[in-house]
């Protein structure tokens, strides 16, 4: 790079974003606190035209300074194949969302510093947090892109369109480029079902497709022994799991069909998520879910059952561990059996106490899946620049809590976390049981709240602040997610 024409220009490189490749050297650069593209050519190359930016030669060298939008991005990926997102396959994984955009880097210090032992997602948002911070699915891969090449990974990353509810959701976000598509057939699953008895079984059994009737499923009367799991089919027993589940299983196996023929030669990986249901999944549920996606063609790389336990957001695992790791290790053994394919931990972040069973007892088959961690980290971060800000936010919080709780599965009390006026350290109220959790579900309301004259209310502040402070805000997030990955990280012994 051309160090003298970017002190004219007043932009600071940031060093260990520079690469080469093909004789076209790549980086960011600062200015103020926003970053720029900076890409350095032979004066006769091509490359540059694929860039929007501002363009100056000199002795046969030419450089362009350019925004970091879409069309940068997409020129990017294609100049540097290894920031396009590839499959993970079985390999011990993790996601970390980001619902700011600004996270990517600290999330790639902590993979380098835990050995790289765990294979990333970097690219993961629901299109429920979607909508709720106000991101499309390409600014969300974007902004992950833009992280990990500040940060120079070529190690390989997953991009997880997560928690798809419509081929709607499979079209945008096949079109961003994302790899990895969580179909969430919650809507489809029959509570109903843990309640019923035999009678009612057997005709809302009646209302399931001809294919997923009980005689098709070739599942009745029959003994399955997995390890130390041992489930009989009896009639009982399958129209349960046929009546909670048939609908779901039928759901997952449209949404892959059309996943498969829309990507076209396209690769992808699959997840289904089972896991945001009223009661835990049992094992025979489980049989019958993994019997009859494989029956139907179905092919996945990652499964998340419904655990005993609560797994509550942003907070440590609350339950029987003992009970826990018997009911996983069954699971697991029920994952080995028919994939193998690994057991997937939603609303995984802060569960740190089931973090070293899940590694054990999948064999290192297991993929964690975070997401609010990293925006309590950004509030973290505020903690110690802005305690003004922070306190805004956590009032405003504290008045959206009972609505935005609705959809979460979360026992914080207003009562029990303390008020504005009564906080003394702020950093240690981000770390209590009931703030962390009012501060987690309200993240949507908190991003998207707009002043009277349509100025977003805290979403611009805190970005700054966080631009302002990017070491401050990276270095935060590689300890919270060090802690995360260090046991995913482990050698497994037999």
């Amino acid at each position: 790079m051309d160090q003298n024409r970017l002190n004219l220009l007043n932009l600071q490189l940031i060093p260990q974003s520079l690469v080469t490749h093909n004789g076209v050297e790549y980086g960011l650069a600062r200015l103020a606190d926003s970053l720029r593209l900076v890409v350095s050519a032979d004066y006769h190359s091509t490359v540059l035209s694929t860039f929007k930016g501002d363009i100056t030669s000199t002795t046969g060298k030419s450089l362009l300074v350019g925004p970091l939008n879409p069309q940068n991005a997409a020129a990017l990926r294609f100049q540097l194949p290894w920031l396009q997102p590839c499959l993970l396959g079985l390999s011990t994984s993790a996601g970390m969302g980001d619902r700011i955009g600004l996270a990517t880097p600290g999330h790639v210090r902590a993979v380098r510093a835990t050995g790289s032992k765990v294979a990333p997602i970097f690219t993961q948002q629901s299109i429920r947090e979607m909508e709720r911070t106000g991101r499309t699915p390409q600014q969300v891969m974007d902004d992950a892109m833009w992280g990990l090449f500040s940060e120079n990974w070529k190690g390989g990353f997953g991009a997880d369109a997560d928690h798809l509810k419509t081929t709607q959701d499979i079209d945008v976000c096949l079109e961003a480029g994302y790899t990895f598509f969580t179909i969430d057939p919650g809507a489809h699953v029959e509570n109903r079902a843990e309640t019923a008895g035999l009678s009612e079984l057997r005709e809302l059994s009646t209302r399931l497709p001809s294919e997923m009737q009980k005689n098709a499923t070739g599942l009745l009367n029959k003994t399955f022994q997995i390890e130390q799991v041992k489930v009989t089919f009896d009639e009982s027993t399958l129209l349960k799991a046929m009546v909670k589940y048939g609908w779901a299983v039928q759901h997952v196996r449209m949404m892959f069909e059309y996943l498969v023929n829309t990507a076209g030669e396209r690769t992808f990986e699959l997840e289904v998520s089972v896991d945001e249901t009223d009661q835990p999944t049992s094992h025979a549920e489980h049989i019958y879910v993994a019997s009859e996606l494989k029956r139907l063609g179905v092919k996945w790389v990652s499964l998340a059952p419904r655990s005993v336990g609560r797994f509550e957001k942003g907070v440590n695992y609350i339950g029987d561990l003992a009970a826990y790791e018997t009911d996983f290790a069954g699971h697991a053994a029920i994952a080995r059996y028919f994939g193998p394919y690994k057991l997937s931990l939603h609303s995984g972040s802060d569960k740190y106490s089931i973090y070293g069973i899940a590694m054990k007892q999948t064999r290192g088959l297991v993929h964690l899946k975070t997401a609010g961690t990293s925006y309590l980290e950004a509030l973290h971060t505020l903690a110690s620049l802005d305690v003004d800000l922070l306190r805004e936010i956590y009032t405003f919080a504290r008045e959206r809590f009972e609505t935005d709780k609705a959809t979460y599965h979360i026992s914080a009390q207003l009562s029990r976390a303390a008020l504005p006026g009564e906080v003394k350290d702020w950093a240690g109220l981000i770390n209590q049981f009931d703030a962390r959790e009012i501060l987690h579900v309200t993240f949507g309301s908190v991003l998207k709240e707009q002043t009277a004259d349509g100025k977003k209310r805290f979403y611009d502040r805190l970005v700054k602040i966080l631009k302002h402070n990017p070491e401050r805000y990276a270095e935060n997030l590689k300890q919270h997610f060090i802690r995360h990955l260090q046991p995913f990280s482990q050698v497994i012994k037999e």
